[in-house]
């Protein structure tokens, strides 16, 4: 279902019904689930966002992705290697432990987790980086930068879009991947969240609660 407060990018109008129609011809399994597809414009609505952090595309393996970047359901042991690698930088950086891998506490805080891709089947990574979802996040990322915004930019991918990031008073941070390939080339050491938490707290703002 379309995210209600949402509802007005020209993406749900103009592109979205032919990716659906495209999903529904699908012989392959699609992650995440369909009713999970939009969960993070869903938990995260406009007007709530002050931290973006964007994802390139759902994770490919069956039971991990639900909906958020780089999140996965409470139960999911190991974590994937690139969500590992970001606790890591989390400890490292704010002496934080996370239970598990589950990111909607972030969310409910105004942490829009955005992949690009918003479907992938199952065991193909990347295989649906052709089918027009990458609309959505150029407008998504157009639509909260009217209003000073932290954006999380790890690795190229991410920062290919940061033209779709209007001029503003916003925090970008730009780093390496925490995928295992790249970590160790500058996402290690970058300390994101306490740089979100200061300039939050310089603009007045509550800081997010990282180990929520």
């Amino acid at each position: 279902m379309i995210p209600e407060t949402w509802s007005h990018l020209p993406f749900f109008t103009r592109d979205w019904p032919r990716i659906e129609a495209a999903l529904a011809t699908e012989t392959r399994a699609i992650l995440p689930p369909a009713a999970q597809r939009f969960a993070a414009l869903d938990l995260t609505s406009p007007d709530q966002v002050r931290v973006v952090i964007l994802g390139q595309d759902p994770y490919p393996t069956p039971g991990h992705a639900h909906g958020l970047a780089f999140s996965v359901e409470p139960g999911v042991r190991p974590l994937p290697r690139s969500l590992g690698n970001i606790y890591k930088e989390l400890h490292d950086d704010l002496a934080i432990s996370r239970l598990n891998g589950d990111l909607r506490g972030w969310a409910r805080q105004g942490v829009l987790l955005l992949n690009t891709s918003l479907s992938v089947p199952a065991g193909e990574a990347g295989g649906h980086a052709r089918l027009g979802w990458q609309k959505l996040a150029e407008e998504v990322l157009s639509e909260v930068s009217a209003t000073p915004c932290a954006f999380l930019l790890w690795g190229g991918h991410a920062q290919k879009l940061r033209h779709r990031i209007r001029p503003d008073d916003h925090l970008v941070i730009e780093t390496a991947h925490p995928s295992p390939l790249s970590a160790r080339r500058g996402f290690f050491g970058s300390r994101p969240f306490s740089r979100v938490n200061d300039w939050l707290a310089a603009r007045g703002e509550a800081p997010v609660d990282w180990g929520a």
